[in-house]
């Protein structure tokens, strides 16, 4: 049995599209399946929760980008249960592009289906020392169960700049225009020049592994990541290795605004660390301290700003069927 939980909405209703053409290799191969459509915030880690509490050897088989993967997440009590299979359709697929899934969704459901391939992946831990702010999607609505001081992630978690950029594209309608015009990341990349010009001066204090703090007067924002890419293709930690049980840092400091607009497109190749106060660091285990409260994202989504937070890496605890 395999369970499809498919985002309808993703990529502006990609995520159902590439169903439709999907399922009739499971009625073809008379393969059983049981699907589910997600429909507000929180329903994929309602759907993993129920699935991973009843069933002992979850096959899941996952369309959307790499927020639905996020809150599948959330859901599952024992990860040594779950094998996952991911057909991406969101705006973003920077899992999929680590991972080298390709862009051919038929092919990707075949290497599932064959149960041949799989890897073992790490994934993130972040758990807020202080919650603040909440996200425009959680205001005057009942936070998900699901929405706790601890959560998963298993692309990156990022405080400051880049969760900023996450929060407002989530809440961007240009976002919906872009992607039906196969434009997407040019949301971010709008909506990051934008951002620019409004980061404000904070201070940071960053403990790697229980060391001496490393501090600065004046940063822009940390990226922990498993996976290479986040943001739709910035290639951010080009040397992260999803099974090392690490967290691989980028660290942008106080460097000049007009110097972050050269540096910036650089980060598409990985290129970025030439630049003065562009840091590269690893851990398993990591602590931010900010003198205000800023936006957090893990793998894209956003929900609450915060000015403490741990991060930790679980080595290689996800089994993916790609």
């Amino acid at each position: 049995m395999y369970y499809i939980i498919v985002n309808p909405s993703s990529k502006s209703g990609r995520g159902i599209r590439i169903w439709q053409k999907l399922k009739p290799v499971f009625q073809e191969r008379k393969i059983p399946y049981k699907l589910m459509l997600s429909t507000h915030i929180g329903h994929v880690a309602e759907f993993t929760r129920e699935i991973t509490e009843t069933d002992d050897n979850v096959y899941l088989i996952i369309l959307g980008g790499d927020g639905t993967i996020n809150e599948a997440l959330q859901g599952i009590r024992d990860f040594s249960k779950v094998s996952i299979g991911y057909i991406p359709t969101g705006s973003s697929n920077d899992l999929a592009r680590d991972m080298k899934l390709g862009k051919d969704p038929m092919k990707i459901l075949d290497t599932i289906l064959s149960g041949k391939v799989s890897r073992m992946v790490d994934i993130g831990t972040l758990t807020y020392g202080s919650r603040g702010e909440a996200t425009s999607k959680l205001l005057n609505k009942d936070v998900p169960n699901d929405i706790h001081d601890k959560r998963y992630f298993v692309v990156s978690s990022g405080i400051g700049f880049d969760a900023a950029v996450c929060e407002e594209a989530l809440s961007s309608n240009i976002k919906d225009l872009l992607n039906k015009l196969k434009l997407g990341k040019l949301t971010y990349l709008g909506i990051a020049l934008k951002q620019l010009i409004a980061a404000k001066p904070v201070a940071c204090d960053l403990y790697l592994d229980d060391k001496e703090p490393v501090h600065v007067k004046r940063f822009l924002f940390i990226a922990s990541m498993i996976h290479k890419y986040e943001g739709g293709g910035f290639k951010f930690c080009p040397n992260a290795d999803s099974s090392d049980g690490q967290l691989d840092l980028c660290f942008v400091g106080n460097i000049p605004r007009p110097l972050i607009l050269i540096a910036l497109p650089t980060a598409f190749f990985g290129k970025h660390y030439i630049f003065p106060h562009i840091f590269n660091y690893s851990a398993q285990k990591v602590e931010i301290k900010t003198s205000a409260p800023l936006w957090v994202h893990t793998d894209g989504e956003v929900y609450f700003k915060s000015d403490h937070i741990y991060l930790s890496c679980e080595k290689q605890k996800l089994k993916f069927l790609a």
